[in-house]
């Protein structure tokens, strides 16, 4: 019985532990089941959830004080650094218009005072005048008026008073006189002008009134000398003038709701107060504004406490007003003893930390929603988990197809990329069904358009006018349309040959019979394009390609037309002011015509080695632009050299629109003629059409000795030696020799910006 009782209890023991483990088991499966994650899941992002979020508003209770306190204090080092930045800005500014007063008089014309001026005051946050004074008693400066308009005025001392004339700016240092008063005013008599030379050197005035608004300011002043015969002399007194309405601005951009922003002096001076506008008129015409003219009872507690405190250092006062407790941050806007401003936010302590608490209350909002928002998000897991698996055969399968669709586009298959440019890609692809091979151009939508069905309506006019061009010269447009991620598309011949600059970097320059053909080639495809109503815009050796059709060789295509626009489309950009152009470029040796414009660098499409003159000016365009780069690409065809070298493409254009030809001395009369007149400034001055150019040409190739012809059989004996036709062993025989260069209209080459 022993023995048996003794088995019976290790049976039990066993049986026992096996119960466990299934029973482990068994709650595992349960937990690992969609229902066991939907119910534990949640359970514990809950719990952790709710933990978390009381633990986080226990830490936030305490720390409202000190977190308030130090945004406070950092609300006002941020606006002081803003006050900063716009205080240093006036030495740059003197110094550039110390340079320009060196060369600078009262008898010289104003349009160079008034354009330095402009361009000082441009972007110049807190600064209201700019000006020069000479001791003759002239005054030119620019300013910012009452309606907000930046002018410029010139006041000259005489004998019955002083004259005062103002101007509006028309752009491009270009001024209208808009009004003539005479005054009293003399800038030798203004504190300024007195402290500016008694230190001979820049100096920071103390705040005063502005004549003429008499708004509270200051003035960053200093002399420009002048050494003659040995002595040094003053020329004039420079100012940059900051008053009180500009530095109001800076104050507002980091004003806090319920807060008052103030810039003041130790003594008591307000150089800016936004909040004063509602309480107080800020002209003062016999002082500068302090706190005791606003009799406000907030400032006169502040300004106590403030000039009661111990040390500099404290960057945070707490005073009374009136039974209330009010909070105060100070910065220091510079460290310049002569320039004691400082920066002071104020706000009552109950509105401050109300808006804390309401921080508190709307955090623990944000953490309630959360918790919520992660018991959905466990809920919806627990789900995802049934459907996971499927979810996944399934993605892997619509990848597989994603994959085999990403290679087709419309009815061509996309076989090989052949570059990437600025604009997009450019693929070798084939027709599925026609087995016939094209190049594709991916063009990138411009995600900053302002409507895609407007850029789609603009492509689909542009690859129209395109398809529309039959000439066997111009590269021929298969196909055009829009994938479904909004990428447009063109589809057109695949070329096998070299474009003109190749050629030339290749082979060096070509003999005038080849030059004559390849520019008549040229003629006939502008022709029609310009019959149509479009301009190319950017003819250059890149864009002329020199291609095999069938037994034919050295064929033209002129690619690239993604720069054409209408004849009748508006101009490219606003245009720069001759003085900027002169001033970019050292303005030595250069002019612009009178009443041009350059076209501002960076705004406009082409390339500033082949680029007309009226296309730099900015000028309305006609296809005698594109004769123009035509006579360009001749001479680069003719010498192997540009028609002009210069450092910057600013310069290039200069050249273009002053500069004279150099001479073809070798090229034949008739050529060297057709070249020159292409190249004349005027378009007037030009062949009037591409028909024209190409009947001169004509007659200049007859002109030509038979040994200077160039025949087919010279094409074909040229084409064998440097580019021969290796056949393909493909049935198609359309894959092109591994020697061919591949290329096609809008090529991944983008075109320079002039």
């Amino acid at each position: 019985m022993t023995a048996a009782r003794a088995g019976n209890k290790g049976v039990a023991g066993a049986t026992a532990s096996q119960d466990g483990a299934s029973r482990a088991l068994s709650l595992g499966r349960i937990l690992a089941s969609s229902y066991g994650i939907l119910i534990v899941f949640p359970s514990i992002v809950l719990a952790v959830g709710l933990f978390l979020a009381l633990l986080g508003q226990r830490a936030l209770k305490v720390s409202n004080v000190a977190l308030g306190e130090r945004r406070l204090s950092e609300q006002a080092q941020l606006v002081a650094s803003r006050l900063r930045g716009a205080l240093d800005a006036a030495d740059p500014m003197l110094d550039r218009l110390s340079d320009f007063a060196l060369t600078h008089d009262p008898d010289k014309p104003l349009d160079a005072a008034a354009s330095v001026l402009a361009d000082l005051m441009q972007g110049r946050a807190g600064v209201a005048y700019v000006s020069i004074s000479f001791p003759d008693g002239t005054f030119q400066g620019a300013y910012i008026d009452d309606d907000g308009v930046l002018r410029f005025q010139d006041s000259r001392v005489g004998p019955q008073g002083t004259r005062v004339r103002r101007y509006d700016y028309q752009g491009h240092g270009l001024l209208t006189l808009r009004d003539e008063s005479t005054s009293q005013y003399d800038p030798r008599q203004r504190g300024f002008y007195a402290v500016a030379s008694d230190a001979r050197g820049r100096i920071w005035t103390t705040p005063y009134v502005f004549y003429g608004n008499h708004y509270t300011g200051v003035t960053r002043t200093g002399p420009v000398y002048l050494q003659t015969q040995g002595e040094r002399r003053l020329h004039a007194v420079l100012t940059v003038d900051f008053d009180v309405n500009e530095l109001s601005r800076l104050l507002r951009s980091g004003e806090l709701p319920g807060m008052r922003a103030l810039l003041f002096t130790r003594s008591g001076t307000l150089l800016a107060y936004p909040q004063a506008e509602k309480r107080a008129a800020l002209k003062l015409a016999d002082h500068v504004l302090s706190f005791h003219d606003l009799r406000d009872a907030t400032l006169d507690a502040f300004f106590a406490a403030f000039q009661a405190r111990s040390t500099d250092a404290q960057s945070l006062l707490s005073f009374d007003v009136g039974g209330s407790q009010h909070l105060a941050a100070l910065a220091r806007v510079s460290a310049d003893d002569s320039l004691d401003w400082r920066v002071g936010y104020v706000v009552p302590e109950s509105v401050f930390f109300e808006s804390l608490h309401v921080y508190g209350r709307r955090s623990f909002g944000i953490a309630a929603f959360a918790v919520l928002l992660a018991l959905g998000v466990s809920i919806a897991f627990a789900r995802l988990v049934v459907r996971v698996r499927r979810e996944a055969a399934e993605a892997r399968a619509e990848a597989k197809r994603a994959a085999q669709e990403a290679r087709e586009l419309g009815s061509y298959r996309l076989v090989k990329c052949l570059g990437k440019g600025g604009m997009g890609e450019v693929w070798r692809a084939e027709h599925r069904l026609l087995a016939r091979q094209a190049a594709i151009k991916l063009i990138r939508h411009d995600g900053n358009a302002p409507s895609s069905s407007d850029a789609q309506e603009r492509f689909r006019r542009e690859a129209q006018s395109l398809a529309g061009l039959r000439s066997r010269n111009t590269i021929e447009l298969f196909d055009y349309g829009v994938a479904d991620d909004g990428t447009f598309f063109y589809v057109m011949e695949l070329l096998e040959g070299l474009d003109l600059e190749s050629l030339l970097i290749k082979h060096g320059p070509q003999p005038a019979g080849r030059v004559l053909r390849l520019l008549m080639q040229c003629c006939r495809s502008l022709a029609e394009a310009h019959d149509a109503g479009l301009v190319h815009r950017d003819i250059k050796p890149a864009n002329l390609f020199i291609c095999r059709a069938a037994d034919e060789v050295d064929v033209m295509k002129v690619l690239d037309f993604g720069l054409v626009r209408e004849l009748t489309a508006g101009q490219d950009a606003e245009p720069l002011s001759t003085a900027d152009v002169l001033a970019s470029t050292g303005g030595a040796g250069y002019s612009v015509p009178e009443g041009a414009k350059l076209t501002r660098a960076g705004t406009v499409m082409g390339t500033p080695e082949f680029m007309a003159p009226e296309q730099a000016l900015g000028q309305r365009l006609d296809g005698r632009a594109d004769l123009y780069a035509l006579g360009c690409v001749g001479y680069w065809l003719l010498t192997g050299q540009l028609l002009f070298k210069r450092d910057t493409p600013m310069m290039l254009l200069i050249a273009h629109i002053n500069e004279p030809p150099p001479t073809l001395d070798t090229a034949p009369p008739a050529l060297r003629r057709c070249i020159a007149d292409c190249l004349a400034k005027s378009p007037d001055d030009r062949p009037q059409s591409a028909r024209e150019l190409l009947q001169r040409l004509v007659e200049a190739e007859r002109s030509l000795p038979l040994d200077e012809l160039w025949s087919d059989e010279r094409a074909h004996a040229w084409w064998q030696r440097h580019q021969p036709l290796e056949r393909s062993s493909s049935p198609s025989g359309l894959t092109p020799s591994p020697q061919a260069q591949l290329r096609i209209a809008d090529a991944p080459a983008s075109p320079r910006r002039a």
